[in-house]
């Protein structure tokens, strides 16, 4: 799981050096959402941030198994395309959670 903490503060990095980084924090509204990837409420690199490192981190602290069908990379290449370096860090996220099972 330690391989997993370095990849999400990889992705962190990669966010802020992309200008992908928000300052202000989310309305409790749009983290009510219930779409796959917040996509009626955010963008989806605020969901990365706001939604997915959180409860990734959230995860591993508590030594539990990464979900095994995240599948968030596809997500990525649709919303985000030309953003390689961090579909790259999902596609290996994805890839260690689909190792687990």
């Amino acid at each position: 799981m330690h391989e997993a903490l370095v990849l999400l503060n990889e992705l962190e990095i990669q966010l802020k050096h992309e200008g992908l980084w928000s300052g202000q924090a989310i309305s409790d509204d749009a983290m009510r959402s219930q779409v796959p990837f917040a996509a009626d409420t955010m963008a989806f690199e605020q969901w990365l941030q706001f939604i997915y490192l959180p409860r990734l981190r959230d995860i591993i602290h508590k030594h539990h198994a990464l979900p095994v069908a995240m599948q968030v990379a596809p997500a990525a290449e649709v919303y985000i395309p030309e953003q390689n370096a961090i579909i790259g860090i999902l596609r290996l996220l994805d890839s260690m959670a689909a190792e687990q099972s």
